[in-house]
C-alpha cells in the first residue's frame, strides 16, 4: 500500500523538516488570514482517532480527501497542498468552480494539488511541509492517520467516516487554525443564506425528501439511498425540509452513509413526498423510472417530484454541502426543489 511504502520516508524527511524549519526562505507565504484574532494555544481537539494537541498557531495548513481546503480558504487561508478535484472539474484543472473564484479574491496561485486517485499521496502531503493536516470530513483509515501523524498534527473526523456536518467541519478546523470565532461567523452567514434561499418556495417547509445515490438503468432491481448520517441527506432538514420517517427508521439501525434495498420494498418510500438523484438533465433518468414496473409504483417518481442532478456539474457535485460550494450553487439547487415541490 502507498501508506508503508512511504511511511520510511515519511519519518526521515519530517525529521529533516524539523532541523531546516528555521531556514525557510523570507520568500514563503505565510497562511494566516490577515487581522484574525489570534486564539490561544495549545489546543486539543478529540476526533475517531484520539486527541491531537496543536502547539502553536499553524501557518502552513495542509488538507487531504473532500473539501477540507475550503473551511481554511473561506476564512482567508490559502492551503499549502490540498486534494485535486476528482469530481465536478468541468475544465480539469483540478479545481472546482468556487475554489477557483475564492483563489482568485484572496489574489493566491494555485497551491500544490494532491492526486487521490490511488489513495491518499503521503509524499505529496510530506513535500508541502505542513504543520497541520485537516481533515475533519474525510474516510481516513486508522493506518491514514497514525502516517499522517508522522507528518503532522492530523484533525480528523469526530465520529465515523464521511458523515461531518459542514458546521462540524468549521468548527473543527476553524478550532484548530486559532479561528473559532470567525468559524462561527461563517456557519451564521451560511445559515442565513440557506434560511433566505428556502423562504422563495414555501412549499418546500416540512416536505419529505430522500436522496438517491448513482442508478443503474441496467439493474432497477434495487435500490440504494444516503441514510439520514450522510451530509447531503442533511442538506434537506438545513433547508426546512425533514426525513421520511421510512429512512429515518433505516438509518437509525446503522452508522453507514448509504444503504441499499430490494426494489420489491419499496411500499416502504410511499412516504416520500421528493426524491433527489444522480441523473440527467433531460428527463431520462425519471423516463425510465416511470416505465420500471416495481419504482414507477413510488408515489414521487408516479407524479415526478423528482430532482435529477446531471452529472458532475457545480449543482450536482454541491448538493453534498461544503463552506464555499453551498453560497455557489444554493440557489440554483433551491430552485429545482422547488419546481419537484409544485408537483405535491
Amino acid at each position: 500500500m502507498r501508506a508503508s511504502r512511504f511511511l520510511a520516508g515519511i519519518v526521515a524527511l519530517t525529521t529533516a523538516l524539523a532541523l531546516t524549519a528555521c531556514g525557510e526562505s523570507a520568500d514563503d507565504k505565510s497562511t494566516s488570514a490577515p487581522g484574525a484574532a489570534t486564539a490561544a494555544f495549545p489546543v486539543s481537539i478529540t476526533h475517531a482517532f484520539g486527541t491531537t494537541t496543536i502547539e502553536k498557531k499553524p501557518t502552513r495548513v495542509a488538507t487531504v480527501n473532500w473539501a477540507n481546503h475550503e473551511v481554511p480558504l473561506a476564512l482567508g487561508i490559502v492551503p499549502v497542498g490540498y486534494a485535486k478535484a476528482n469530481f465536478g472539474d468541468e475544465d480539469g484543472d483540478g479545481l472546482l468552480p468556487w475554489d477557483a473564484a475564492k483563489l482568485k479574491e484572496l489574489g493566491a496561485q494555485t497551491p500544490v494539488l494532491f492526486d487521490e486517485t490511488d489513495g491518499i499521496d503521503f509524499e505529496g502531503v510530506a513535500n508541502t511541509k505542513p504543520d497541520v493536516i485537516l481533515a475533519a470530513y474525510s474516510g481516513l483509515t486508522q493506518q491514514d492517520y497514525d502516517t499522517l501523524s508522522k507528518i503532522a498534527p492530523v484533525v480528523a473526523y469526530p465520529k465515523s467516516a464521511w458523515s461531518t456536518s459542514w458546521r462540524d467541519s468549521i468548527k473543527l478546523e476553524s478550532k484548530a487554525l486559532g479561528l473559532a470565532a470567525e468559524g462561527d461567523k461563517l456557519i451564521a452567514t451560511i445559515e442565513k443564506q440557506m434560511t433566505d434561499e428556502a423562504a422563495r418556495y414555501p412549499k418546500l417547509a416540512g416536505k419529505s425528501v430522500m436522496f438517491l445515490t448513482h442508478i443503474d438503468p441496467t439493474d432497477l432491481s434495487k435500490v440504494s439511498f444516503y441514510t439520514t448520517h450522510d451530509t447531503r441527506a442533511q442538506f434537506f432538514t438545513d433547508l426546512g425540509m425533514k426525513h421520511p420517517a421510512s429512512i429515518e427508521k433505516a438509518s437509525a439501525a446503522t452508522t453507514e452513509f448509504s444503504l441499499t434495498q430490494s426494489a420489491e420494498q419499496v411500499q416502504n418510500l410511499s412516504d416520500v413526498d421528493i426524491i433527489v438523484t444522480y441523473g440527467d438533465a433531460e428527463g431520462t433518468t425519471l423516463a425510465t423510472l416511470q416505465k420500471d414496473p416495481l419504482l414507477s409504483k413510488i408515489p414521487a417518481i408516479a407524479r415526478g417530484s423528482f430532482v435529477s442532478l446531471p452529472g458532475s456539474t457545480p449543482v450536482a457535485t454541491a448538493a453534498n454541502p461544503t463552506p464555499l460550494a453551498v453560497s455557489f450553487v444554493l440557489k440554483d439547487y433551491v430552485d429545482l426543489l422547488g419546481k419537484a415541490a409544485d408537483k405535491l
